[in-house]
């Protein structure tokens, strides 16, 4: 790797440093870490307060203890597909929102990149920061501020800087502190949870279960909502991007799944275990019930440090994925554009919206638009076998072999489009239910349907055409920044 007289790293991606990298290649002589690094980096944000929420949600839902852990465990399941589609990134050295140009088109690939890497991305920043501002609430309880709407929003926008800040120091700055978070994250939520454990009813069923097809509706709901959160991270090649390249594609997905996996299970099983012996329908009310005094406080500052590494990783990827829509700005103004947004959506889902109902409404459905995403993004990586190509991606002329007709990959475009309207018409929510979930008593099938659909359409589509493979193995690796301002 090439290093100044200092012995240090001649890039950007130095922890403590602003990265000023955007979307543009990384280079072979930069490339440093290991997968390893991967598990700290997924692992930060998910032992998260948003887990023991949704746990409490899936017994207030009607599940039985038994129910929910299984629901829990099969949901969490498709971090395997978070981890592998990470790969790609350390294949082609770029952000996955230039990489699925190889399935979009130059032109196509910016409208799906308008609606998945940034369009959602806003909505979960705003859904994470309004989960640790409820949190704080308590914090400015216990401080004696007053409970108004002008508290409420100036705990989003703290707790939002510190997100923002984050994320624009980056990549390496974000793999040093995720180290530290981990640790201090799991030393607090497994205190936290020890505490549930005394309070729970290991033996809980509902006191009316639901029967029949009722009780499979309810289980597919439950199932849907879990799995929606490793289908949201369809970023997980800008966070694999500065690996060596001969970075181990097994170690790359597993050490990836397994810092989704880990904490996911647990502490969404907590949130189920708390819901069986406390009132769970306000979970912060109840959470505090059964903490000491002392650990109050540090708890609420957990809960924000967890927010701040689930939205740091979040507004990194949703900055690059506006620079490869075409925004014109370089990497830190886009952060900060996005961040703005996210802080607008949490203020209103904190002061205007009933939190709860706006966490399970979210999740319900935005798996509509991921799935589909993923399923074909993954689908891709077995096919062209990981070969990206970062120069060739970085090429948004008409002599691209990415241009494919008229700057759009028609068996990405159908493959997805397709599956957004077949998963639509599968979902069940509290507020749309679509008509072909309504004809089997109501079960969400979106999950299942828009994987098999999207990737079944793309792989076929694909060979039809002739669309695949457009790359080969054996890339040069260059410094050349083709696009991205700095």
């Amino acid at each position: 790797m090439r290093r100044t007289s200092t012995g240090r790293r001649a890039n950007s991606d130095r922890p403590g440093h602003i990265e000023t990298r955007g979307i543009d290649q990384v280079s072979g002589d930069e490339r440093h870490g290991s997968p390893r690094e991967l598990f700290v980096v997924w692992a930060a944000p998910n032992v998260s307060y948003l887990s023991i929420v949704v746990g409490a949600s899936l017994v207030l839902m009607g599940l039985s203890l038994a129910e929910a852990l299984l629901v829990i465990v099969a949901g969490n399941l498709f971090w395997l597909l978070t981890g592998f589609i990470g790969v790609s990134g350390t294949a082609a050295g770029t952000a996955g929102s230039v990489v699925s140009r190889a399935m979009y088109g130059v032109r196509g690939n910016k409208v799906l990149v308008a609606v998945s890497g940034w369009l959602i991305a806003a909505l979960y920043l705003g859904l994470n920061w309004a989960a640790a501002a409820v949190a704080g609430f308590g914090l400015t309880r216990f401080l004696g501020l007053p409970e108004t709407p002008l508290v409420e929003a100036g705990v989003v926008c703290l707790i939002a800087a510190a997100t923002i800040l984050v994320s624009v120091y980056g990549h390496a700055t974000i793999v040093r502190l995720y180290s530290v978070l981990t640790t201090v994250l799991l030393v607090v939520f497994t205190v936290l949870t020890v505490l549930i454990l005394q309070h729970a009813d290991l033996g809980y069923v509902p006191a009316d279960p639901a029967t029949g097809w009722e009780e499979w509706a309810v289980l597919t709901a439950g199932f849907t909502i879990v799995a929606s959160t490793p289908f949201s991270y369809v970023n997980s090649p800008d966070l694999a991007r500065y690996l060596p390249r001969g970075s181990g594609t097994a170690a790359i997905t597993l050490w990836s799944a397994a810092g989704g996996i880990v904490p996911s299970v647990v502490f969404t099983a907590a949130g189920a275990l708390a819901a069986t012996g406390l009132d769970m329908s306000a979970p912060q009310t109840a959470l505090e019930s059964i903490m000491p005094t002392w650990l109050v406080p540090v708890f609420v500052v957990a809960v924000v440090l967890n927010t701040v590494a689930n939205n740091g990783v979040t507004a990194y990827s949703a900055g690059l994925a506006m620079q490869s829509v075409g925004v014109p700005l370089p990497r830190v103004p886009a952060v900060l554009v996005i961040g703005a947004i996210g802080t607008a959506l949490a203020v209103v889902a904190v002061t205007v919206v009933d939190f709860m109902a706006a966490v399970s409404t979210m999740l319900e459905l935005v798996v509509v638009l991921t799935v589909p995403f993923m399923a074909v993004f993954a689908t891709d990586v077995v096919m062209r076998r990981n070969r990206y190509r970062g120069e060739q991606l970085h090429d948004q002329s008409r002599n691209s072999p990415f241009w494919y007709r008229s700057g759009v990959n028609p068996a990405g475009a159908a493959a997805t489009v397709t599956g957004i309207v077949a998963a639509t018409l599968c979902v069940s929510t509290t507020f749309w239910t679509g008509p072909l979930s309504e004809a089997v008593h109501g079960l969400n099938l979106a999950v299942p349907v828009g994987v098999v659909v999207s990737a079944a359409l793309y792989w076929l589509l694909s060979r039809a055409l002739r669309t695949h493979p457009a790359t080969t193995s054996d890339e040069p690796e260059s410094t050349k920044n083709t696009e991205a301002p700095r």
